[in-house]
């Protein structure tokens, strides 16, 4: 039975709310292209409502209410929505694989990283209590200093379409835990589960205005909170383009950012590895999230001496993959999210052709669909370093190949890029992925794998990847400034000044 998309309106301040445009923007399946409902469509004064109501409720009763509540309080919140999510797991995770096209075990996976982000924040909260008036060792007694985290204040959350509910969670949890009030918005072209959040809030009974949710286009909802003058700070999660503007709108008012920016990752192979084990991290480190993930490994980089014999592999690995609707059981690759997004990347593999790669394997839309944004897993071989499809982010399920002779050779190709989000290395020579691992310029290394990512560790990237770090104590502290505070302690005067009542 097909699962309803619910008719919500913008939650702000503890209420839903009608766009004040009255407008809305259709929700469109990307595995049948049919129109299942729609979210509302909101501008620049439901943005400033929104922000409004997280002032208030951050300064609510002194800020007494969540700001320096204790940390044990905020806990029980986010403890509680963890629980709901857990709840209605199975129904979030239909809504996020109709709405954003990921094959639907991926979408339980995830929602069940969404509660357990909440519930790893709601331990880091209460532990924020203990943390408070860490002493400073100082070289005079006279002085004691320590250290009080606070909370940064209202915090503007911008976020992707890949992972719609975990990547909300990635900004909510922890600036919920360190006492900060949100305005969310997610991406308009998968906001669903999103918005099944703030259902969830109220059923807690999250303080009103604590978590805003503000659906929209970024031009009219994304801009407009990223420059709001309200903002504390901006967290974003997507393009480097979008994210260099974000970067500027804040910059005129000095307004701190942390942003999670895309990623041309490398999957460096050398010839000491087991061919299928490596094949098939090398297909999950690139295809699964149907390919749009920033931290894809898209590159990959593979000794010479077993070149063929692993793409011969690799080859029949992705033929292998399920490709079919995202709720058919068994699915490991679904549509892309929309049709704006598969006509990029079709582009992107017809312009890697016409530059003189060879499309080794996939490149189309599988045979059996003659609908829906599908595009099989697609290999590209014969690329050179200036091709488009080495050094851009296509964020779709394509990889392509470049060959290596040396150590030295792997390390410099893995870095040429703009980008430094992820890498990975997979070799049984743990010596050798040691030095490769300290050579390659990411914020994320993996040995022997790609893609995994456990919220407590840090997770962020270098160069046009983005700076700051999500998940893990790293997390809570992007939502906490430290303050300084120090106290003379001695009887004595300070004696700096001759005293005039010596005189």
């Amino acid at each position: 039975m097909a699962t309803p998309i619910p008719n919500r309106h913008l939650f702000i301040d503890g209420e839903w709310r009608e766009p004040l445009l009255k407008k809305r923007i259709p929700v469109v399946n990307p595995a049948t292209e049919q129109i299942i409902g729609d979210i509302p469509a909101g501008t620049a004064e439901d943005v400033g409502l929104a922000v409004e109501a997280a002032r208030r409720a951050f300064t609510r009763n002194k800020g007494k209410d969540w700001a320096s509540a204790s940390g044990a309080v905020r806990a029980k919140y986010l403890r509680a929505i963890a629980a709901k999510v857990t709840e209605r797991k199975s129904e979030l995770a239909k809504l996020e694989a109709i709405d954003c096209g990921k094959p639907l075990d991926e979408a339980v996976w995830d929602i069940e990283d969404v509660a357990g982000c909440f519930e790893y924040f709601a331990d880091l909260a209460e532990g924020l209590d203990a943390k408070q008036k860490a002493p400073i060792s100082l070289p005079m007694e006279t002085f004691k200093s320590y250290v009080l985290k606070e909370p940064l204040g209202v915090i503007g959350l911008i976020t992707p379409w890949n992972y719609p509910l975990l990547m909300a969670t990635w900004k909510v949890a922890p600036a919920l835990a360190a006492g900060c009030t949100a305005i969310l918005k997610p991406s308009e072209l998968a906001s669903v589960t999103c918005l099944e959040l703030a259902e969830i809030c109220t059923e807690v009974g999250l303080p009103p205005g604590v978590l805003n949710i503000v659906t929209g286009f970024g031009t009219e909802a994304g801009a407009p909170l990223a420059s709001h003058p309200n903002v504390d700070k901006i967290a974003f999660t997507g393009s480097s383009v979008t994210g260099s503007k974000i970067m500027a709108a804040a910059a005129q008012m000095v307004k701190p950012v942390s942003l999670e920016l895309g990623g041309k990752s490398p999957i460096v192979v050398f010839e000491d590895v087991d061919l299928d084990k490596t094949a098939e991290w090398t297909a999950f480190g690139c295809f699964w999230t149907n390919g749009q993930i920033c931290s894809a490994t898209s590159r990959l980089i593979v000794h010479e001496n077993i070149a063929e014999e692993f793409l011969d592999k690799l080859v029949k690995w992705c033929k292998n993959i399920k490709i079919s609707d995202p709720l058919e059981e068994g699915c490991r690759l679904g549509p892309v999210v929309s049709g704006g997004q598969y006509e990029k990347i079709c582009k992107f593999i017809s312009t890697a052709k016409t530059e003189g790669a060879t499309v080794l394997c996939g490149g189309a839309r599988p045979k059996h669909f003659t609908k829906g944004y599908f595009i099989e897993p697609t290999i590209i071989t014969n690329v050179t370093n200036s091709m488009e499809i080495w050094r851009e982010e296509v964020f779709g399920p394509v990889l392509c190949v470049k060959t290596f002779s040396t150590e030295d050779e792997a390390i410099e190709l893995a870095n040429d890029t703009h980008y430094g989000l992820g890498a990975a290395v997979i070799s049984n020579d743990l010596e050798r992925c040691d030095r490769v691992s300290k050579a390659f310029q990411a914020g994320i290394v993996w040995i022997n794998c790609s893609q995994p990512c456990f919220c407590q560790a840090p997770w962020g990237g270098n160069k046009r990847s983005g700076f700051g770090r999500e998940l893990g104590e790293w997390g809570l502290d992007n939502y906490l400034s430290v303050k300084q505070v120090t106290q003379y302690v001695s009887d004595e005067p300070w004696g700096w000044y001759q005293s005039p009542l010596k005189q």
